[in-house]
């Protein structure tokens, strides 16, 4: 699937363009803001190229010519979905810090509300809802997103767990049946334990709904995978995946309510109830 942002697809075009068309590539990702505003000429000599060579650019990348390619530029410049690299300098002062991490957050955020697949999306919330069970699985930091789905589905009355140890969703995995879905969450798609207990649960004949990144071997192992594609190789990057992973569970966990909503109301009322006697009220 190739992103709709163009930003990304620039990104990832590598070897799929030509080296003197992947140089307007790079230069277009460096100064996307000034672009918009460039003529062909001048974007040709920015990136010390022949303004043939930007045309050959623009076709390679889905567009039938300059125009076109700057309009698509400008319009996710506007919205502000724009997929960014972050980067850190020695001399980056706190305000800064808080500017790049938010920015780069909130762009990796809308890249990725672009690009999931309302079909699939659609059908992971049809098959959660029409669950018997469903079982929430991931490590490190992923497992922290397994345990808060499982309590976001759980206030919808599903029956739900979240496991985090190998040995507990390998068990868990063998006692599935047909009825029953998994969701498998990782940041990288390559945890080999993961793996092994998402190969267990599709033995036992359980659905299997997979967060992860495209063409990773857990997606490509899931009954219905939605993929997360963010990479975060620098030690210093925000963990923009795992906020990722929590808001397609939200989106997930929203559509399964309205789906249930009927049988709901009435219980949210009482735990709502239930959590108001649990809070501290007057001073102190």
């Amino acid at each position: 699937m190739e992103s709709p942002n163009l930003i990304r697809r620039l990104a990832d075009s590598g070897t799929a363009l030509r080296k003197s068309e992947a140089k307007v590539a790079s230069y277009v990702l460096e100064h996307a803001n000034e672009v918009i505003n460039m003529r062909i000429v001048d974007l040709a000599a920015n990136s010390s190229v022949s303004e043939p060579t930007v045309i050959r650019f623009c076709r390679a990348i889905g567009f039938d010519g300059f125009q076109s390619f700057k309009l698509q530029l400008a319009q996710q410049l506007g919205m502000g979905s724009v997929f960014t690299q972050f980067a850190v300098d020695d001399n980056d002062t706190v305000e800064d810090l808080r500017n790049k991490v938010f920015d780069t957050t909130v762009g990796s955020l809308l890249t990725i509300r672009d690009e999931l697949d309302p079909t699939v999306l659609e059908l992971a919330i049809n098959t959660i809802s029409n669950a018997r069970r469903v079982e929430f699985y991931g490590f490190g930091a992923s497992g922290s997103v397994a345990a808060d789905a499982q309590h976001k589905f759980f206030r919808l009355q599903l029956s739900s767990a979240a496991y985090t140890d190998p040995h507990i969703q390998h068990m868990s995995a063998i006692s599935l049946g047909t009825e029953d879905v998994v969701v498998a969450i990782s940041q990288s798609g390559q945890t080999r334990a993961l793996l092994e207990s998402v190969s267990l649960a599709r033995e036992a004949g359980a659905t299997v709904i997979g967060l992860a990144p495209q063409n990773t071997p857990l997606s490509e192992q899931c009954t219905i995978p939605i993929y997360v594609n963010i990479e975060e190789e620098q030690a210093l990057a925000p963990v923009s995946s795992r906020i990722a992973h929590l808001v397609v569970i939200d989106v997930l966990a929203t559509g399964v309510a309205r789906h249930r909503k009927p049988l709901l109301k009435e219980h949210l009322k009482k735990l709502q109830k239930s959590q108001r006697a649990l809070r501290k009220t007057g001073p102190g």
